[in-house]
């Protein structure tokens, strides 16, 4: 890795992880440092702020406005600290062993950081074909930020050839990941004295009728795993995640929460299933509860969705993408990322590849591996290279 590259990326990257950006929270300061640090370069971006005015995404073009070009994508937001041991501030970079610790370095910071550390190139270089930074908020509590951004960019005269989502793959190129679809059931039962529980309509024990049936279904899906696939879960998966109800140990609950999810592996098969659940919970739950009360029952909102990535293989993005990072192979994964909505909302031909591994992302002392910044750092560097000759 020539130069000072190594130094810049780990200088940026702690300041980067020095913002507390974990979801809850205003993305702002973070996003006006990115914009002081490429006006330094003579650079600026378009912010698309949300309705609330304390969330912004960033569009940044380096080289010719006239061409179509290519996107590197990265999201701000980190996942919560709370309830988790750290041996140090998760907000403080820590270097050990080779190893960057912090929130965010791996998921998604360190590829930021890469990104950034690399515009000195990029303006250099005299691109011929763009490259497009596009910074997004809000990632990890359902791909928020990104949507308005790319229905941005869907109005603009030209579309980018393709986008790189720098979500921590080990530089492998993937090609393909499930679609999620994520739903709150909130049971309406009958508060009554516990002395008296069969006057009541006991809202957490219909609730668990419904997470017995998610149970249930879950383990049928993954009966049907498919034989050879690519991916690293080869089915579709069921979970219930969160759980609330109840007030006192001697009231009979009259609400209760739930929240469960399916990453199905087709385009359509997430909500798929989450539709049949509540389906089946409408006909077999709640006319329970109605006969006892009619004012009981359930109610169903949709709290998170994003499409399945499905790539082909011999797409010319996925092509682009194992020659820049030095490898033939490609796979698919069980987590999501921003990758599906460049393809569904803004056409964008995408693949997700970047530094550092899925099994750091949200753990207590999150790391990144230096070597695996450097070999993302070596990705951009050919990228920028093919634009400013293509």
């Amino acid at each position: 890795m020539p130069g000072q590259r190594p130094d810049r990326i780990c200088k940026l990257l702690a300041d980067l992880v020095a913002f507390d950006t974990v979801s809850d929270r205003s993305n702002l300061p973070l996003i006006a440092y990115i914009e002081s640090y490429l006006a330094s370069f003579g650079v600026s971006g378009q912010r698309i702020v949300d309705v609330t005015g304390q969330k912004a995404s960033l569009w940044v073009t380096i080289g010719p406005e006239d061409r179509a070009g290519l996107v590197l994508s990265g999201h701000t937001d980190v996942v919560p600290v709370v309830g988790q041991t750290w041996t140090h501030d998760p907000f403080k970079l820590i270097e050990r062993d080779g190893r960057l610790y912090g929130r965010g370095t791996t998921d998604m910071k360190g590829f930021v950081a890469v990104c950034l550390a690399m515009v000195p190139e990029m303006v250099e270089a005299k691109l011929t074909t763009p490259i497009h930074l596009a910074i997004s908020y809000d990632e990890e509590i359902g791909c928020i930020g990104v949507r308005p951004m790319l229905r941005e960019v869907a109005k603009k005269p030209l579309r980018p050839l393709g986008c790189f989502v720098g979500e921590p793959t080990e530089m492998k190129i993937i090609i393909g990941h499930k679609g999620k679809h994520g739903v709150r059931a909130t049971f309406k039962g009958l508060a009554r004295h516990s002395s008296i529980a069969p006057d009541g309509v006991n809202a957490i024990e219909y609730a668990a009728e419904l997470i017995t049936e998610i149970r249930r279904r879950a383990v049928q899906l993954a009966a049907k795993a498919e034989q050879n696939s690519p991916y690293d879960v080869p089915h579709a998966t069921l979970l219930t995640s969160i759980v609330h109800g109840g007030a006192a140990l001697n009231i009979v609950p009259d609400t209760c929460t739930v929240e469960f999810e399916c990453r199905g592996l087709g385009i359509t098969e997430s909500r798929e299933v989450t539709d049949a659940i509540i389906a089946w919970a409408k006909a077999e739950i709640e006319p329970a509860m109605k006969k006892r009360r009619p004012e009981c029952g359930i109610d169903f909102e949709e709290i998170l969705d994003y499409p399945a990535l499905d790539m082909q293989a011999d797409d010319a993005i996925v092509t682009l993408a194992k020659k820049l990072a030095g490898r033939n192979d490609h796979a698919k994964v069980a987590f999501g990322t921003e990758a599906s909505l460049f393809v569904s909302i803004a056409d964008i031909p995408s693949v997700v590849v970047g530094p550092g591994s899925i099994a750091q992302a949200h753990t207590p002392d999150e790391f990144v591996e230096m070597s695996e910044l450097e070999k993302c750092g070596d990705f951009v560097a050919k990228l920028i290279a093919h634009c400013a000759t293509s």
